[in-house]
């Protein structure tokens, strides 16, 4: 079995790093071994930003990490024997998107970005809440923010300036979720999850989208978690916008083909949100252009939240045992 590796991450598929694994009997052949061995698997780096050669157009296994369009594109045509791929992103769009046939099993980095992606969403929060935009723009004027101190002690606007006593809501409650949620709950925040189906996750309640207006209408900061499928295109738009505190920010750590943008630089402007943090955007890298570069009260990070993949060459492992065995794959991706 070949399996083809991109040369953006360091995987190892000997099994050394994955402690579970240690009885796989999958292993890497070098090119002076033999491929054709019973139980051997060929790991071949490939290129992510150019056409695949058409030696490997063999390959059964296609591993990806932000891989170019046109190399995905590339990969969904040539790769006429392939039964699997892996993205070890969180959101399988961009590989969705390349147009695998539907026969090709699709799965995705679930669990991955965790602790990573809860961290960063935490760092945006804290910095919207404690207003480091603000205080960034005076240092770098050298100018002492007296305004902002006088707006903290202001008793119209307690509980503004913390954590502690506020409501905020996940919007998409998965896995990255129950990591950061207990963040919040820690610097004494009241955490309320939304989700497919209601209930409890992980000790938080859990609504659906059919209870958001009333969430969102004691919300303080709206974390977004979710992912881009056709059905959360522009989720966040002038009515979800309209629902929420004149206060409140929005924090997206998912997609950002999930907000409509126009509106949510509209409401800005005029006032009828308190700020955005934003480390996703519709259009990546966000062009020069773009007037959310200037809207009032925002943040704005490169698509940093994910880093690295931690744990991923056990996950392919994993999977790659899956496969052989004809077991169901981890983390596959409903087509």
């Amino acid at each position: 079995m070949k399996i083809l590796v991109p040369d953006t991450i360091a995987l190892d598929l000997t099994g050394a790093d994955a402690a579970p694994r240690a009885t796989s009997r999958v292993r890497s052949v070098g090119p002076a071994e033999d491929p054709g061995r019973e139980g051997a698997v060929e790991v071949v780096v490939y290129d992510a930003a150019a056409p695949l050669p058409s030696g490997h157009h063999d390959a059964e296994v296609l591993v990806v990490w932000a891989n170019s369009p046109e190399n995905l594109a590339d990969a969904a045509t040539s790769l006429t024997r392939l039964r699997w791929v892996q993205t070890l992103a969180a959101g399988p769009d961009a590989v969705l998107a390349a147009g695998f046939a539907p026969d090709v099993v699709v799965t995705n980095g679930r669990s991955l970005h965790d602790g990573p992606v809860a961290e960063h969403a935490l760092t945006l929060t804290l910095a919207a809440v404690r207003r480091l935009d603000r205080l960034g723009a005076a240092q770098r004027d050298r100018r002492w923010d007296t305004d902002l101190q006088r707006e903290q002690a202001d008793p119209a606007t307690a509980g503004r300036f913390t954590l502690a006593g506020a409501n905020v809501t996940i919007w998409g409650f998965g896995s990255i979720a129950a990591a950061l949620a207990p963040l919040y709950t820690a610097l004494g925040a009241r955490v309320t999850g939304v989700a497919s189906s209601a209930g409890e996750r992980c000790g938080f309640p859990v609504v659906t989208d059919d209870d958001l207006p009333r969430v969102l209408a004691t919300t303080d900061v709206l974390v977004s978690l979710l992912p881009a499928i056709p059905a959360t295109r522009h989720a966040f738009d002038a009515a979800r916008i309209g629902q929420l505190p004149d206060h409140a920010w929005f924090v997206n750590v998912g997609r950002g083909a999930t907000v409509d943008e126009d509106a949510l630089v509209e409401a800005l402007r005029e006032g009828r949100l308190g700020g955005a943090a934003l480390d996703v955007t519709d259009a990546e890298p966000l062009p020069a252009d773009s007037p959310l570069w200037d809207a009032p009260n925002t943040i704005i990070t490169p698509h940093v939240a994910g880093g690295r993949p931690q744990g991923a060459s056990a996950l392919v492992l994993e999977n790659l045992e899956n496969l052989r065995a004809g077991r169901p794959l981890r983390n596959v991706v409903p087509r």
